[in-house]
């Protein structure tokens, strides 16, 4: 950690979502759940290290089995975990997540309270936030004190060392005491933020509005360098100072979206924490989103959310197959495309499963 400035830090909760094994039931008829590791900020800095990224993770767990499990898995995949406490007196989170018939999610949450409520200032690792290029956060932990105290703080501290703040709203209504509280909390710290990233039903949510360049524009402030809104299959809209536009989603087979919207704000993290121009340079930013779409998509193709976050390998060979499903011949030329298997297992051998 020390010296390093491509490190991406993540703040917020990390928790257990308990999916339904069949897709399209109510909770109550759900024969049985797949226990998967989850909580927005935790899949974005894992999300990272997935992707060869510097990331770390600034939270607090419950002392109890699911806990220890989840910094466990952190490590696991190579997150710093320096800034995770326990709590003695409160549970790890739980998420029972409804998957409809088309892979979009319902939530019941069990914080009464959870331990990443109950995080302080004092508690903060400040030596960590500080050596953070990006710090990375949601609006979960602004619903109540002391862990919204402990936001706040981290944010000044991040601002004040020179790091890039990252904002995805990551809107769970079911959390909040009401929608109008919930729209007033996430737009309380809004014009704080260097990068901000909301889905379209997000965006829909603040403004009021459908989704529109006008919409969006409408969230712009001053001190933002971009603006993205996701739209699912068909990609995202990107906004910066200078110049706006979309990028096109990839076609898969949707299975989960949980963690699409992490994997994606993760990828483009991972990209401009090494290239800063991505906010100035259009074709740059726009290879980056590209990037960040393919690892949305192939998220949703699996289960839960860390599970199905994507390595380089993963996403080279999204982005190499939809190029070669392209290519047509025509009059005397031919070209011949290489079969996938062999393209992907060409540019990353050892690393992709050619039976996927």
């Amino acid at each position: 950690m020390g010296g390093t400035r491509d490190l991406i830090v993540s703040f917020g909760e990390m928790l257990i979502d308990f999916v339904p094994t069949v897709s399209g039931v109510s909770l109550a008829k759900a024969p049985g759940f797949l226990k998967a590791p989850g909580g927005a900020p935790a899949n974005v800095a894992i999300a990272v290290s997935k992707l060869g990224g510097n990331a770390a993770f600034v939270g607090k767990l419950g002392d109890d089995e699911f806990g220890h499990m989840l910094a466990g898995i952190l490590k696991k995949n190579g997150v710093i975990v320096d800034g995770i406490l326990f709590d003695q007196g409160a549970r790890t989170a739980l998420a029972f997540v409804t998957l409809r018939a088309d892979g979009e999610r319902e939530f019941m949450f069990y914080r009464n309270p959870s331990a990443d409520m109950l995080l302080t200032e004092h508690e903060l690792n400040l030596k960590l936030i500080r050596s953070a290029k990006v710090f990375h956060y949601g609006s979960i932990s602004l619903i109540v004190e002391p862990c919204r105290s402990a936001h706040m703080k981290a944010m000044e501290v991040a601002k004040e060392a020179g790091a890039l703040l990252s904002y995805d709203p990551n809107l769970r209504l079911p959390l909040w005491p009401s929608a109008d509280e919930a729209r007033e909390k996430i737009m309380s710290i809004w014009d704080k933020a260097d990068v901000i990233k909301v889905s379209d039903n997000e965006l829909e949510f603040l403004t009021g509005k459908e989704v529109s360049d006008e919409s969006a524009l409408s969230l712009w402030h001053p001190k933002l360098k971009l603006l993205l809104v996701t739209l699912g299959e068909k990609g995202c809209s990107y906004y910066t100072k200078k110049f706006r536009g979309n990028v096109p989603g990839f076609q898969v087979n949707t299975v989960d979206t949980t963690g699409a919207g992490d994997s994606f704000i993760g990828a483009l993290l991972c990209k401009l924490v090494k290239d800063d121009a991505i906010l100035t340079n259009e074709a740059k930013l726009k290879e980056a989103l590209k990037f960040a779409c393919a690892c949305g998509a192939i998220t949703t193709t699996k289960k839960g959310a860390i599970p199905a976050l994507p390595t380089i390998c993963d996403v080279q060979g999204l982005i190499s197959s939809n190029r070669t499903e392209k290519i047509k011949t025509s009059g005397w030329q031919k070209l011949i495309t290489t079969p996938k298997q062999h393209l992907i297992s060409s540019m990353c051998p050892g690393c992709y499963n050619v039976s996927n």
